[in-house]
């Protein structure tokens, strides 16, 4: 197998870390967070992947993106159809941020994510414990199969136990290291761009993806339940927006379906590339 190369690029703003195996990325994460959280959008991160392919000079890529992050891998291969070669989603079949797209007032009360869009509800919950604990509850939570429901005198933190072991393909060393990043970047980016800006504008006039796409969910992601997502997903539904659309789902694959089957959803996207390269 190929040497991993590593290497920075910056790119609007922020120093990404780019992986690479012989001459095409392999992936990529961000080291820093945007100097105004508060203003960070899903236009954010769709400038910097069409920025990104231009510094690597790579005219059409492959986009994977794992929940919200497949947000803006639709959202490039929407506005930016000719920079795209294909898109693999895990865990979020179609859906695009905007006043039409999840609709909040559909979700039960208390839903985790109504409480996080809430400014500053989540610092609140989040300020009572450390990096480490936060993480260890959301994977935990997030890796059943009920929606995460608080109730009118809880907040989302208060749904794990402290004495719930960590899920048996989740170890300590994998908290460990995702610990150590938030205790730099913090939450304020990921709870803006997840939740807070969802219900914006973006003026996506046309949402159809017409790219090559996998989506890979695990039967037990919490997010099945979702109002109407089975159906949505199941019925083929999607793929009014999304007509070259393959979809497996996973029998016991969680939220976490790539950490928790990883060698199974490797093959997945790689007998997938495989067919369309």
């Amino acid at each position: 197998m190929e040497k991993i190369q590593k290497s920075h690029v910056q790119v609007g703003g922020l120093k990404l870390h780019v992986a690479q195996i012989g001459t095409g990325p392999k992936g990529l994460w961000t080291l820093h967070h945007p100097p105004e959280p508060e203003k960070a959008n899903f236009n954010d991160p769709v400038d910097d992947i069409v920025a990104l392919l231009d510094s690597l000079a790579i005219d059409k890529a492959f986009l994977l993106g794992k929940n919200f992050g497949a947000i803006p891998a639709f959202m490039v291969a929407i506005i930016h159809p000719e920079r795209v070669l294909g898109i693999i989603t895990l865990g979020m079949p179609f859906r695009l941020p905007g006043p039409l797209g999840l609709q909040f007032n559909l979700l039960p009360k208390g839903f985790y994510v109504l409480r996080w869009a809430e400014p500053e509800r989540a610092e609140a919950d989040f300020g009572r414990f450390d990096a480490k604990t936060i993480i260890r509850n959301i994977y935990i939570l997030f890796s059943r199969i009920e929606l995460p429901i608080a109730g009118d005198d809880e907040e989302i933190m208060d749904l794990v136990d402290s004495s719930t072991p960590l899920p048996p393909w989740f170890t300590e060393e994998d908290l460990d290291v995702y610990a150590t990043l938030y205790q730099n970047s913090g939450f304020r980016t990921a709870l803006q761009v997840s939740y807070r800006c969802w219900q914006w504008d973006y003026g996506v006039t046309n949402p159809k993806v017409m790219a090559p796409s996998l989506l890979i969910m695990g039967e037990k992601d919490y997010f099945m339940k979702f109002p109407e997502m089975e159906d949505y997903m199941r019925k083929g539904i999607v793929k009014q927006f999304m007509p070259n659309l393959d979809t497996t789902f996973m029998k016991e694959g969680s939220h976490f379906v790539q950490e928790q089957f990883p060698e199974q959803v490797n093959e997945l996207i790689i007998t997938f590339l495989n067919k369309k390269i």
